[in-house]
């Protein structure tokens, strides 16, 4: 039988053999002599012969082992102190080995791709079986490859362990590959990588202060580039953070003419139980006091960090209450999907016409199509009922008026949806959202607000879009920025005011994300890459492991 492939340094002494669920191929060596390892003697002088019986890659679609005949030599040098030495061909197989050299790069290729029980089933369907502790034993024994130096490097992190440990990603740039993964995402770590290459020349990064410290100290030749859609994330942020403190204020401005309060769909959630609405006013209640204390600290000169950990609060949650003029209550619930929605315009005409049986308003909308049960609408109609019931219970509306009730007035949208709407062009809102950030550039400090975020996003945008490796540098752009951090630095807005004194600290690496074309955006790429080969590993996988799994790959 010929063989479809060659054997290195052997040739087929025989007919291959079939077994049950494999082929057995016989070979013998190549070499007439043998040389002995310890004193390069050679010989060909036989003191015996065995067989070794190492696994192959598969033929067409039936498993392979070799079956090597292997000479014992006698080593001809006296002065020599071995006796005999077996004959091994070292490109086919590694000493004591039970499968070859290109069987085990064939599994552990497969390994880098599925992981140790993804790989390990495939494997068994192309013929080469090893278990899924075999497969990553040859994936950590693969030699990581030389790379070239490189000229361009993004660094951002990545989790870990989500909430508790993080890494940094390193990404040559011009490569688009992972040159390596990093275990922490402290200034040290980063320096000692990045004195490994002396030809670096630019450092993508976020706006973090211990990568761009990291940065300073192992590359201080190369130029560091913050990152576009960090600078765009971070503007919103800072938006955020002040409409957290003046969002109550902001509510509280009256509707531009030709608005309308009361929109023709169900405005709001249907009203909560008596025990839910107590459980929440206690709940407002424990976090009020919460407010109260964080601020008579901050008041008295406490770190914000000192008082999170004095009060078992999360840093976001203080922050957010030292900066808030007043306490920033929970919004109320806006409306969930319901299947009463496609009838709350029938129900409310048959009840001002004075029809407020709802019984005999469910019979009425399931003739119409409503396939849900009658809660729901006693529930609607008791919210709106004019008169007592028979039952004697007190109508809802006598406890509190539509016009006194949250909700039913137009409601601002939450912090988070509102710097949204803040930092995008007029052109990219509809006629409600354009509406809605009308309304609120009726305050000074909030007109004051939304014109700076406005403009820087059209700055950073406008810079992105026009960058190319071919570009020169703009420096209409750097101008315009410093114009802009001036301006923002007297704003009424604290946290405005805050984030463009961290954009003058870094004012560099902010001027060169808007003229030069690199970001992080290739690093961004390679995390959500890492990401996944961390849920093939269902979370276990070590830091060597990924690492292999990710440079390796590429």
């Amino acid at each position: 039988m010929n063989i479809p492939f060659a054997i290195p340094e052997c040739r087929v002494a025989h007919l291959v053999e079939r077994r049950d669920d494999h082929l057995v191929v016989p070979v013998r060596l190549d070499a007439a002599t043998g040389c002995c390892p310890e004193c390069g003697q050679a010989s060909r002088s036989v003191h015996s012969r065995y067989h070794r019986h190492p696994a192959d890659l598969p033929l067409s679609t039936s498993q392979t082992k070799l079956r090597i005949e292997v000479r014992r030599v006698y080593c001809l040098n006296p002065t020599c102190r071995r006796r005999t030495f077996a004959e091994t061909p070292t490109d086919l197989l590694a000493p004591h080995s039970r499968r070859t050299r290109r069987l085990g790069e064939a599994q552990a290729r497969v390994g880098l791709t599925c992981g140790g029980a993804g790989g390990a089933r495939l494997l068994a369907h192309l013929h080469m079986p090893a278990s899924r502790a075999t497969v990553l034993r040859l994936v950590t024994r693969m030699p990581m490859p030389d790379t070239p130096a490189p000229i361009r490097v993004g660094i951002d992190d990545w989790a870990i362990r989500k909430g508790s440990r993080y890494g940094t990603i390193v990404v040559d740039l011009d490569l688009q590959r992972v040159i390596d993964l990093l275990p922490d995402r402290t200034a040290p770590t980063v320096a000692g990588r990045l004195e490994r290459h002396s030809g670096v020349e630019l450092v993508a990064r976020d706006r973090s202060t211990e990568y761009a410290r990291g940065a300073s100290l192992g590359a201080p030749q190369a130029q560091q580039v913050a990152d576009r859609w960090h600078l765009l994330t971070n503007i919103r942020q800072a938006v955020e953070r002040w409409l957290h403190g003046a969002h109550a204020r902001l509510r509280s401005l009256p509707l531009l003419p030709g608005s309308t309060a009361h929109p023709a769909r169900r405005s709001r959630a249907f009203a909560r139980s008596t025990t839910e609405l107590e459980a929440g006013a206690q709940s407002r209640m424990r976090w009020q006091a919460s407010y109260d204390e964080v601020r008579r600290r901050h008041a008295g000169g406490e770190p914000l960090l000192a008082i999170a950990r004095a009060m078992g609060l999360a840093r976001a949650t203080v922050r957010k209450y030292a900066s808030a003029e007043t306490f920033p209550a929970r919004l109320p619930h806006g409306a969930g999907p319901s299947l009463l929605d496609p009838h709350v315009a029938y129900l409310a005409g048959r009840i001002d016409k004075g029809c407020e049986n709802a019984m005999a308003l469910w019979r009425e909308i399931r003739e119409q199509g409503y396939p849900g049960t009658s809660r729901q609408v006693h529930r609607f109609v008791a919210e709106r009922r004019t008169r007592p019931v028979r039952s004697g219970r007190k109508p809802r509306c006598a406890t509190a008026s539509d016009s006194q009730r949250p909700g039913t007035e137009a409601p601002l949208p939450p912090a988070r949806q509102l710097a949204w709407l803040i930092v995008q062009p007029n052109s990219m809102l509809d006629e409600g959202e354009a509406a809605v950030v009308s309304r609120i550039e009726q305050d000074d400090t909030a007109r004051a607000v939304t014109g700076l975020a406005r403009r820087f996003t059209v700055l950073v945008r406008a810079a992105g879009k026009r960058k190319t490796v071919a570009d020169d540098p703009d420096e209409d752009a750097a101008a315009d920025i410093a114009a802009w951090i001036t301006q923002a630095r007297t704003c009424d807005a604290p946290a405005i005011a805050t984030f463009a004194s961290g954009l003058d600290a870094d004012i560099a690496a902010v001027r060169a994300a808007l003229t030069e074309p690199w970001s992080s955006g290739q690093a961004e790429g390679q995390i959500n890459r890492l990401k996944l080969i961390k849920r093939q590993c269902y979370g276990r996988a070590g830091l060597d492991l990924l690492k292999r799994r990710m440079v390796l790959a590429a």
